[in-house]
């Protein structure tokens, strides 16, 4: 990991080269993530069972829901720092940083505590079966005491790429999956002197990762002297301050409240699948495997975008705003667009990884691909346009914007036309929903009044950001 750092001004350049050079490492971590959801499964089902992984699935569910609320806050982080770097505030960055570790030491130590506690009565809320209790309680405990590492990790990554180093995050991930991956069947079955802890070494291999990964982050933070370090008198700032806790709260609630909201919307969509029968519910889990990883494009170059013109707001360069925005679109719309036509090509070899080859569920899967897999173009659209006026602390609109096309539109004409025209009724209120969203975002970027916007984090004096030694 040695070199200059990643780090990266990203207010100067070419627009669409230096996005997408940003935009690439953050897919690159989004990809390794969810590849490393499914090599732990697979170690977990193929060594301990079917109970295992269903308890890993349980635990897995209050796992999102906490993330998803701690989403909002690294990406309020990750703006509030990128205005910071872009007008060379470096007192600003540094006590924004500071703030926000204290806030979310504080939110991981309580998860852990309260997690570990409360987690027997969590599971049962989720009518987690008889057989597979004791593994989730046992996997979900060991899991809420990595949470301190696993939210300060998220948080060190989001600041890191508000100042421009989204390579830096890649490399940690990398290590992070490799340790995880690796650790996992050691840990199951024991080795040598390591006693098999079945389904608890699999979460334990999880909190040894993520704690090996947060502490060599930390290190490369400081061995490069990054402009988000603290030291001497700055480690103070570690306590939250009012003026840098409040503007993170008021960006990140809305924003980790939009991902509950999808989530939600999701969970009673799958409602409407799962009385269409078994096959169609099959066809519709795979189908989801599949489409996460051509959302993944959105997600990376949403998050690029944001820190790209948060910086560019930071420095006055209004001009430049624009061009990233529909650079971003550009760019998701290709990256996208190949992954969908890709699943689309070859859906049959594709499906047969996860259904035999007679299964029925695999022309009703190659059915809701060819409605919904196109409206995920739509959707990047709505997500990289969000993600430009967020950046300048627009976040209640697209709230707003979200409940009226996830849940109104979407839920909306579901349940309208479905007992006229049974399943296409919901693959078809995905793609209005998805529509919907893009004409919303478009219409909020051109005529809202997100430009006017004031700074949410006060302007310290001016400072010029060193560069790392």
């Amino acid at each position: 990991m040695a070199g200059a750092s990643p780090q990266r001004d990203l207010t100067v350049g070419p627009v669409g080269k230096t996005l997408f050079a940003f935009a690439v490492p953050s897919l690159g971590v989004n990809i390794l993530q969810s590849m490393n959801g499914s090599i732990n499964a697979i170690w977990v089902g193929r060594i301990l069972g079917e109970e295992a992984l269903a308890a890993t699935s349980n635990a897995g569910m209050i796992m999102f829901l906490s993330f998803a609320s701690l989403f909002g806050f690294s990406m309020a982080a990750t703006i509030l720092i990128g205005q910071a770097v872009g007008r060379g505030d470096t007192v600003a960055v540094r006590r924004t940083v500071g703030s926000a570790v204290g806030m979310f030491a504080a939110a991981g130590l309580a998860t852990a505590v309260l997690g570990w506690v409360f987690a027997p009565n969590v599971l049962r809320a989720l009518a987690t079966p008889a057989d597979a209790f004791p593994l989730a309680l046992a996997y979900s405990r060991v899991i809420f005491l990595g949470m301190p590492f696993s939210f300060l990790g998220i948080l060190l990554s989001s600041a890191l790429r508000g100042t421009g180093d989204s390579v830096t995050p890649l490399r940690v991930t990398l290590l992070n999956v490799v340790l995880d991956a690796g650790l996992n069947p050691i840990l199951i079955m024991g080795l040598g002197p390591i006693p098999a802890m079945g389904i608890a070494g699999s979460a334990l291999a999880t909190l040894v990762a993520g704690l090996v990964s947060m502490t060599l982050l930390i290190w490369q933070i400081y061995r490069r002297d990054l402009s988000i370090r603290l030291r001497g008198r700055e480690l103070a700032w570690l306590r939250p301050s009012r003026a840098y806790v409040v503007p993170i709260i008021a960006m990140g609630f809305p924003m980790g409240l939009s991902m509950i909201v999808m989530a939600g919307s999701s969970l009673v969509m799958i409602g409407l699948v799962n009385r269409e029968g078994v096959d169609t519910a099959a066809a519709f889990g795979v189908m989801n495997q599949l489409w996460s990883y051509a959302q993944m494009p959105a997600v990376a170059v949403g998050g690029a975008v944001s820190a790209m013109v948060a910086q560019n707001i930071g420095a006055g360069q209004w001009s430049r705003v624009g061009k990233i925005a529909w650079a971003g679109c550009g760019i998701n719309l290709l990256m996208t667009a190949t992954l969908i036509l890709l699943i689309t090509l070859l859906d049959q070899p594709l499906l047969g990884l996860f259904l035999t080859h007679e299964s029925p569920a695999i022309p009703i899967a190659v059915h809701m691909n060819h409605i919904i897999g196109w409206s995920f173009l739509l959707m990047g659209v709505s997500m990289v346009l969000v993600s430009v006026v967020r950046a300048n602390g627009a976040v209640m609109a697209p709230l707003l914007m979200l409940i009226f096309s996830a849940i109104i539109c979407r839920l909306g004409f579901g349940f309208a036309f479905h007992p006229i025209y049974g399943a296409d009724a919901i693959w078809w209120a995905f793609a209005v929903g998805a529509f919907i969203s893009m004409a919303q975002s478009v219409a909020y970027y051109r005529f809202g009044k997100w430009r006017s916007l004031k700074p949410r984090i006060p302007a310290s004096a001016p400072t010029p950001i060193a560069e790392p030694g």
